[in-house]
């Protein structure tokens, strides 16, 4: 059952719609280019060199994420080498993607031209889409194998052929190996599948289960992975899922001032009023396609929400539900006028979709602009893109060091330091994150013949010089100075440079040494951070 039959052949190709469509070309042709600058110039974040390390090991799993990112950098990489572009080239065609299945969702539920086009111009509008897509993350692997679920899905609903669930199967299981969190996506595919009438039909066919077995059989890697690591990275996230604090405000308005800011101001109400009447459509008719993508946005975002009461949620956490939302807007808008809503609800949906659209892809604008062209810092430390530039300065003073104490390889007590230590040496010098050694299992070695017997260099921004680890090693420390990062003026942070002898580390301790255990609160951290730098962000 669709959610809407075509009830006029508004797709029939004429000289209107061909310039529309031209028109529409053109803009995302070249918000496209601007986001290829903007991979392309902007250093890579912390983040992103940390799972640029993981491109280059062969494992199966990895303890913070499924290995779909690594795959997605590897990819880019293997094309433009290890330059920023490459790492994050994966995620300027997990965009386009998503645009083309939204565009084709849209499509085949409304047959409506204007839908369609909104469609597609609402995650241009959105920042978190529009621009910071071209930063790779978990999410940005995980956003693409989403949308082609939901959209294997209807395709279903609109053939009545089963095997589209051996599709969406595939999809689901490509998206585990990419994060976690589609979990939150299973109550939409069982509402999908068991509220409207067909639900008998369903449970009799092999084909919904089929599709189960399939998403569990390309999601193997990562059992197999964590069976062999005592079930680490699910331990991992169940920690930070299951964390709690007291009730606080503030962090439920770090999570709506987030999601405002990354999906838009006047976009994210007009989305979530498409998904609220949606979500009515579906479930008083039960139709199953507006069941799918209503409850795809719905059920994550009060999960999310929930957990805001307590717990500041990260920027990028439920990226992945709103390009269903998108859909669910978008659909919405062509629906009613065909079920006879007053001619100024139309009217005023239609201005408020037009003017989200047009100040979100402004908004995107400015702050390309802003990053890539202006050379000033209006918002000081907290700069979400800034508070993380400024590493060359870092490895200028490293090298330098190196050569003056003639030091084989490098320290570091956080995995940020050593992501973009690892990322501006480049295997040139052996880089090693002394602690948190449950994070690297499986790396493999990086050097130690020119690490064992040889002096090292510390670096360690301040004030994680001063860890009590240290008491657990034979290191003798030596204070070299200290070495600033700063971007556009301000100072971001301050290394401490240390030389090291006396010691070799110890790249597999045993789980109950102070060397292996990650923090298990520093995703919570990092959100924290992330979240104050977003929300200084907003004024632009």
């Amino acid at each position: 059952m669709t959610i809407a039959q075509p009830a006029s052949s508004s797709t029939k190709p004429d000289s209107s719609v061909f310039w529309q469509w031209l028109a529409v070309a053109a803009l995302i042709a070249a918000l496209t280019i601007l986001r290829v600058i903007y991979a392309t110039l902007i250093d890579l974040r912390t983040d992103e060199a940390y799972y640029w390390t993981w491109s280059k090991e062969n494992v199966l799993c990895f303890l913070d994420h499924p290995p779909m990112i690594a795959w997605f950098i590897r990819f880019g990489t293997a094309i433009f080498g290890d330059t920023n572009l490459g790492v994050r080239f994966a995620g300027i065609l997990a965009m386009l993607v998503m645009q083309l299945l939204l565009a084709d969702i849209v499509r085949r539920v409304t047959h409506d031209v204007r839908a369609i086009v909104l469609a597609v111009l609402m995650p241009e509008a959105a920042l978190y889409y529009g621009l910071l897509m071209a930063k790779v993350s978990p999410d940005v692997a995980l956003i693409p194998f989403a949308v082609a679920m939901v959209w294997a899905l209807i395709r279903l609903d609109e053939s009545g052929d089963g095997r589209w669930w051996l599709a969406a199967g595939v999809f689901a299981g490509l998206a585990l190996l990419s994060k976690f969190t589609v979990v939150m996506l299973i109550p939409a595919v069982l509402a999908f599948m068991l509220v409207p009438d067909w639900r008998g039909r369903w449970l009799l066919s092999p084909y919904p289960w089929l599709a189960a077995l399939i998403a569990l059989v390309l999601f193997l890697p990562v059992l197999i992975w964590n069976a062999q690591h005592d079930w680490a990275s699910f331990r991992f996230q169940l920690v930070r899922a299951t964390a709690t604090h007291e009730l606080s405000l503030r962090t439920v308005a770090d999570f709506i001032g987030l999601q405002l800011g990354l999906v838009g101001f006047i976009l994210l109400p007009v989305v979530l009023s498409g998904v609220a009447l949606t979500a009515w459509r579906g479930y008083l008719r039960g139709d199953a396609v507006a069941i799918l993508l209503s409850t795809a946005v719905i059920v994550p975002f009060g999960y999310f929400f929930w957990k805001s009461l307590t717990l500041r949620v990260g920027d990028t956490w439920p990226m992945f539900i709103w390009p269903a939302g998108f859909a669910a807007t978008a659909v919405n808008l062509a629906m009613l006028p065909r079920e006879g809503f007053p001619a100024s609800m139309i009217r005023s949906t239609i201005s408020w979709a037009n003017a989200a659209v047009a100040s979100g892809i402004v908004m995107v604008v400015v702050v390309f602009l802003y990053y890539v062209v202006s050379p000033w810092n209006f918002i000081g430390k907290t700069d979400p893109i800034g508070g993380e530039a400024g590493y060359e300065q870092v490895e200028d003073r490293v090298q330098a060091e190196l050569q003056k104490i003639g030091a084989t390889w490098i320290a570091t007590t956080d995995y940020r330091t050593y992501a973009m230590l690892r990322w501006y040496f480049n295997g040139r010098v052996p880089v090693i994150q002394i602690n948190e050694r449950g994070r690297f299992l499986g790396f493999h070695d990086p050097g130690m013949a020119a690490i064992r017997g040889h002096t090292g260099l510390y670096v360690g921004r301040e004030p994680d010089n001063a860890s009590p680890l240290w008491t657990s090693t034979t290191a003798i420390r030596q204070p070299l100075g200290r070495v600033d990062r700063s971007w556009r003026g301000i100072v971001m942070d301050t290394y401490a440079l240390e030389k090291l002898t006396g010691w070799t580390p110890e790249l597999s301790p045993p789980p109950d040494s102070p060397l292996y255990r990650w923090r298990v609160l520093a995703g919570d951290f990092h959100s924290r951070r992330a979240a104050l730098r977003l929300s200084a962000l907003l004024p632009l």
